[in-house]
C-alpha cells in the first residue's frame, strides 16, 4: 500500500472523498475550487485508520468492552469510553504509516519555509459532516502541535478521541455501527489568528435563510466556540450585502499563540469593546460563506480565522438544525401571566418557553443527580454534557455567545437556553422553579412556573388576498424568526419599541453626552432586521411618535420635556421634527433610516409620519426629511390617518403625501371625543361607530381619487365582529393586524373577498 493511501494533500481532495479523509476534510478540498482561502494542509486517511488499528491488534479488545453498552447508563458510559481511549493512546503506530505522515510532514515544512513547522490536527470522522450525523464538538483538536513526534501523539489523540464519552452515546442513539466509522486527521499550517470565530448561512435560532451570522473573537476560535468569551456578533443581509448589525461582545479573554504553546490570556480593557472585525473583514467573510452556502445548496455552518489580515476558512460543513427541513408550521410561543422583574438575563436562544427545576451543576460528576425536565444551569458546556442538555427542560449558562456549544446543541436538541447569563449559578437556587423565556433576543429567567401558549401556523394552508395583509411589529428580535408569515410586508413598524427596550435615553440627552451614535446605530439595527426579514415586501416605520410623559420616562428624559395637561394632544408627531428644542434628535432618526435604505441597501422602507395636524406640517416635515438625506421624491412618504384634520383636509394630505394609513385608534378618540386611556369612558370608545366608519370610507375615497393608497393599523380588524367585511366594502388597501393574528385576518379577508 502507497504513501497516498494514507495521506492525501487537502489541494488534492474534493467532495466525493468523504469516505476516505471524512466529510470535514473533504469540505476544505472543495473550498480551494469556491476561491476561499484554505491554510495549507494534508489529511490522514481513513484506510490509515484501519491500518493503526489492525497493526496494533486492538480492534477485538475495544470491542469486548463496547459490548452490551448502554449509552443512558452515564457512569458506565464514561468507564467504558476511558478504558477504550486508554488503549488507543497506548497502541503504537507501524513504520510504514508512521513514515508516510512525517514524510508529508516534511513536505509541508518545506512548503512553509519552516522546519518543524506548527500545525493544528484537527479530527474528521467520515460520517461526522454529513448533514443528518452532525453534532457538534465529538471530535478533538490539537493546536500549536510541532514535530514529527508530537505529531503522530495528534494524531493518536484524534483517534482516541472517536471514542469519547459523547462520540459513543451519539453514534449508539443514531444507529451507527461504532467500527463503521473511520477518522481521519487533517494536519494544517497553524494560523496565528488575530481573530477568529464562526458564521452561520442562516439566522441559527429563526433559520431566517437571507442573512449571515458571524462571531467572532481576538485569538483563536477555540474560545468562541467552547462558550468561554462573549464573542462580537455581526449580521449580513446577503442579498444587498449589507451590514444590519454590529453587537460588539465584552471579549474578556483570548488564546493566542507563544511560541510552541497556546495560552489563554486577559484581554486589556481598552480593547475589548473595540470591534474584532472591520466592515471589509465582515463582508469578506460573509462572501465566502455564501459561496460556500451556493455550492452545497443548504445552510452551512463555517468556522474562520483571519491572520496577518487574511481570511482563512477553516471548517465548513452543514447546519443542521433548520437546513434541508420542511418548514411544515411556524410556532410561537408567549407567556400569559407576568413574571415580575426577571431573576437574571443573557441571550437567548431557541424562541421558546420552557420551566422546570433549578439544577445547578458545576462539575460532570454531578450529573447523576439532573432528571429530565430539570433546568441545567452551569457555567459553560462541552460535548460531555451532552446527556444532561438532552433531558433538560431549559439551559442557563454563564457564558458564551450564539455559537458557543451550548447554543449550537440546544437548538440540535430543540431546548430553549440563556448563555451569557453572567453569575447564573449564584443567582438561581438549586431546586427552586423557574420559567426560562427566550422569545425575544434577550433570555429572561424569571421565578415559578408561568403559564405559557404555543401558537401554530400553517403557511401552506393560508389563502391569497387581493387586499394586501401585513404586520404590526415593533420588536426587531421577532422579524426573522416571523419572515415565514405568508404577510406581505410591515404596515406599520414602531421606533418606540426599539428606542426604549434598545436605547433606554432620550436622544437629547443622548447627544448631549456626545453619545448621538448609539442612538442611531441601536435604531438603525432594529429597523434593518425588520426590513431585511421581510424584504423585498414594503415595511412602513412610523417615525418616532413619543408623548412628552413617555419621552420624560426616558433616561435624562425629564431635562428635556414639558410637564403636559394632556399629552395626548399635546407636543408629539410631527410637530416636534422641526421644532428647533428637538430638530437635532429628529436628524438623529433621519440618519438611522438613510443608512437603513442606503448603506444595508434595504430600499423597500417607507417613511411614515404620524400626528400631522396641517397640510403646511406636512409639508415642513417633508422639507427636513431631504435636508437630512431622506428625499421624498426618493424615498415614499406616507401619513397617518389618525386626526380628524386628516380626513376633511384629505385631498391636500393626498397631493403631499404617497400614502396613509389608518390610525385607528387615535382616530376613534378625536372624532368621538373620547380619552381612549379612560375607564369611564370605555363604553364610548367604539371604532365601528358610524361616525368612525364614515370617516374611513370619505378618506379612502379622496385619496383614491387621487390614486393614493390607504391601509389601516390597529386593533380593530382582529377585535371588532365585521369590520375586516365594512374596511373591504370601503375598498381599503391593506389591513395590518399584529403577528398572531395574521394567519387568522387573512381567511377573514379571503372569506369576504369572495
Amino acid at each position: 500500500m502507497g504513501d497516498t493511501d494514507y495521506v492525501r494533500r487537502l489541494r488534492e481532495l474534493d467532495g466525493d472523498d468523504g469516505d476516505v479523509v471524512g466529510g470535514k476534510a473533504a469540505n476544505l478540498g472543495v473550498l480551494a475550487t469556491l476561491d476561499v482561502p484554505v491554510l495549507p494542509g494534508f489529511a490522514t486517511t481513513a484506510d490509515a485508520y484501519d491500518r493503526f488499528v489492525d497493526a496494533s491488534g486492538i480492534d477485538e479488545e475495544v470491542r469486548s468492552v463496547l459490548a452490551d453498552l448502554s449509552p443512558d447508563d452515564v457512569s458506565d458510559l464514561r468507564d467504558r469510553g476511558q478504558r477504550v481511549r486508554d488503549i488507543i493512546r497506548g497502541a503504537a503506530f507501524p513504520d510504514d504509516l508512521a513514515d508516510a505522515i512525517a514524510d508529508r510532514y516534511a513536505d509541508l515544512g518545506g512548503e512553509l519555509d519552516a522546519t518543524d513547522p506548527a500545525v493544528a490536527v484537527r479530527s474528521s470522522a467520515t460520517a461526522e459532516d454529513l448533514p443528518e450525523a452532525s453534532f457538534a464538538g465529538q471530535q478533538e483538536t490539537f493546536l500549536n502541535v510541532t514535530g514529527s513526534e508530537d505529531l503522530l501523539e495528534a494524531v493518536r489523540g484524534c483517534y482516541a478521541s472517536l471514542f469519547t464519552d459523547r462520540a459513543i452515546a451519539y453514534r449508539e442513539e443514531n444507529d451507527f455501527d461504532h467500527f463503521d466509522v473511520k477518522l481521519a486527521a487533517i494536519v494544517q499550517q497553524m494560523g496565528r489568528a488575530d481573530a477568529a470565530g464562526v458564521a452561520f448561512t442562516n439566522d441559527p435560532d429563526s433559520g431566517f435563510d437571507d442573512v449571515v451570522v458571524i462571531e467572532g473573537a481576538y485569538g483563536l476560535g477555540e474560545l468562541v466556540v467552547q462558550g468561554e468569551v462573549t464573542p462580537d456578533r455581526y449580521t449580513v443581509f446577503e442579498p444587498t450585502g449589507g451590514i444590519v448589525e454590529r453587537d460588539v461582545g465584552q471579549k474578556s479573554r483570548r488564546m493566542v499563540v507563544r511560541g510552541t504553546e497556546t495560552e489563554v490570556e486577559d484581554v486589556p480593557p481598552a480593547e475589548r469593546e473595540v470591534p474584532a472585525l472591520d466592515d471589509e473583514r465582515i463582508r469578506e467573510l460573509a462572501t465566502y460563506a455564501g459561496r460556500i452556502e451556493d455550492h452545497y445548496g443548504r445552510p452551512m455552518d463555517v468556522e474562520w480565522l483571519v491572520a496577518d489580515g487574511t481570511a482563512y476558512v477553516v471548517q465548513a460543513r452543514p447546519e443542521t438544525v433548520h437546513g434541508g427541513r420542511e418548514k411544515e408550521f411556524l410556532r410561537e410561543y408567549h407567556l400569559e401571566e407576568e413574571g415580575g422583574d426577571p431573576l437574571l438575563s443573557g441571550v437567548a436562544i431557541g424562541n421558546a418557553v420552557g420551566d422546570g427545576t433549578v439544577r445547578v451543576m458545576h462539575e460532570l460528576r454531578e450529573m447523576d443527580r439532573f432528571e429530565a425536565g430539570d433546568v441545567l444551569v452551569t457555567e459553560m458546556t462541552d460535548p460531555d454534557w451532552v446527556p444532561a442538555m438532552r433531558s433538560a427542560s431549559a439551559i442557563v449558562t454563564e457564558r458564551g455567545g450564539k455559537t458557543s456549544h451550548a447554543a449550537i446543541v440546544s437548538r440540535e436538541l430543540g431546548v430553549p437556553a440563556v448563555v451569557g447569563a453572567a453569575n447564573a449559578t449564584r443567582v438561581l437556587r438549586d431546586g427552586e422553579a423557574v420559567t426560562v423565556d427566550c422569545t425575544s433576543a434577550r433570555g429572561r429567567v424569571y421565578e415559578g412556573h408561568l403559564d405559557y401558549a404555543v401558537e401554530e401556523h400553517r403557511p401552506g394552508e393560508v389563502p391569497d388576498t387581493e387586499t394586501d395583509v401585513m404586520l404590526v411589529l415593533g420588536d426587531p428580535d421577532r422579524a426573522f424568526a416571523l419572515a415565514d408569515l405568508p404577510v406581505d410586508g410591515v404596515g406599520l413598524a414602531r421606533e418606540e419599541f426599539i428606542v426604549t427596550s434598545h436605547v433606554g435615553a432620550h436622544p437629547l440627552h443622548l447627544l448631549a453626552r456626545n453619545e448621538g451614535k448609539q442612538f442611531v446605530d441601536a435604531l438603525r439595527t432594529g429597523i434593518a432586521k425588520i426590513a431585511a426579514a421581510f424584504y423585498p415586501a414594503t415595511v412602513v416605520v412610523r417615525l418616532s411618535d413619543f408623548k412628552t410623559d413617555e419621552y420624560r420616562n426616558l433616561e435624562g428624559g425629564r431635562y428635556y420635556e414639558p410637564e403636559e395637561a394632556n399629552p395626548m394632544l399635546g407636543w408629539r408627531g410631527a410637530s416636534r421634527y422641526y421644532d428647533e428644542r428637538f430638530r437635532d434628535a429628529f436628524e438623529l432618526e433621519c440618519t438611522a433610516l438613510r443608512q437603513v435604505r442606503e448603506d444595508v441597501g434595504l430600499d423597500n422602507v417607507v417613511v411614515m409620519v404620524p400626528f400631522c395636524r396641517t397640510p403646511e406640517e406636512g409639508e415642513q416635515v417633508l422639507d427636513l426629511l431631504g435636508e437630512f438625506g431622506l428625499p421624498p421624491d426618493d424615498v415614499p412618504v406616507y401619513v397617518m390617518a389618525e386626526l380628524p384634520s386628516n380626513v376633511v383636509l384629505a385631498d391636500e394630505f393626498a397631493e403631499r403625501f404617497d400614502g396613509f394609513s389608518v390610525g385607528s385608534n387615535d382616530l376613534t378618540q378625536l372624532v368621538l371625543g373620547v380619552d381612549r386611556n379612560s375607564a369611564r369612558l370605555a363604553h364610548l370608545f367604539d371604532e365601528a361607530d358610524p361616525a368612525v366608519e364614515e370617516s374611513i370610507r370619505s378618506l379612502v375615497a379622496d385619496a383614491h381619487d387621487h390614486d393614493v393608497p390607504v391601509g389601516i393599523c390597529g386593533d380593530a380588524p382582529s377585535t371588532v365582529p365585521g369590520y375586516v367585511e365594512f374596511l373591504l366594502d370601503a375598498g381599503i388597501d391593506s389591513i395590518s393586524v399584529a403577528p398572531d393574528v395574521a394567519v387568522e385576518t387573512m381567511f377573514e379577508v379571503a372569506k369576504h373577498e369572495d
